[in-house]
């Protein structure tokens, strides 16, 4: 199942069950059959039917939502092999301390709400009808270096664009990991149908700025005030890039 699919279920049973999953995560079968009160056989047959349609998988006793597997790569990036791979559900408290680490430095508020959202809701990945997400992670051995977090809209208006965050832990900066997230999320992005990206910074992140512009990013838009950082205002800079 792409996350860009439309979700459509043939009974209200499986329709539940998916929902159940996709708000929890990684979860065992026996927690599911609980949490909805299903006889042992129905729960496996609805189960069953889910993972032929495509919508969930099987991962020892526990069941998840079946994104598209993305296959992880490692690239050398000077001294260090980084592997760039999409991120799981056993990573969320890893990239939750690595989005609040490079939110922490006051330049970064897209990335504050993104770290609040999966702090609250407890699950990496997402898919539903109102909205989904992908989340791509780069490690350095077992440690978690940086990530990329895609926003995907489900509305037909906006299911061309997506709002991209990407951040990399100071400790890591000046290898090049930045620049292979970003063509990590803008490729998978293009790959699946979205035409436009976009991104709101501080204007004193110059950083950045700079960084999205050499990659081709360009500003769309200004927002004076926008932001009140140690009792001073700040400009909003919204950044955006064409896929087509």
């Amino acid at each position: 199942m792409e996350v860009t699919d439309t979700l459509t279920f043939d009974h209200k049973d499986r329709k539940d069950i998916y929902e159940y999953i996709e708000r929890h995560g990684s979860v065992r079968e026996d927690e599911v059959r609980r949490a909805l009160n299903f006889e042992p056989a129905a729960l496996g047959t609805h189960l069953t039917i889910l993972r032929r349609d495509g919508y969930i998988r099987k991962v020892g006793k526990h069941v998840e939502v079946a994104y598209a597997t993305e296959e992880e790569r490692t690239v050398e990036l000077g001294d260090l092999d980084v592997t760039i791979r999409m991120a799981q559900d056993v990573d969320l408290e890893s990239l939750i301390d690595a989005i609040n680490e490079v939110a922490e430095e006051g330049t970064y508020i897209e990335a504050e709400t993104v770290a609040d959202v999966l702090d609250h809701e407890e699950v990496v990945l997402r898919h539903n009808e109102l909205s989904s997400r992908m989340v791509f992670v780069a490690t350095v051995d077992d440690d978690l270096a940086g990530w990329v977090h895609l926003d995907l809209p489900e509305a037909a208006k906006l299911s061309h664009t997506a709002v991209l965050t990407v951040g990399v832990r100071a400790d890591y900066r000046g290898h090049g990991i930045g620049k292979e997230l970003l063509a990590q999320g803008t490729d998978w992005a293009r790959d699946h149908g979205f035409e436009k990206l976009y991104n709101s910074i501080p204007s004193t992140n110059e950083g950045a700025i700079t960084f999205l512009e050499d990659h081709g990013w360009e500003t769309e838009a200004v927002r004076e005030d926008h932001y009140k950082i140690d009792d001073e205002y700040v400009n909003e800079v919204m950044m955006a890039v064409s896929l087509r």
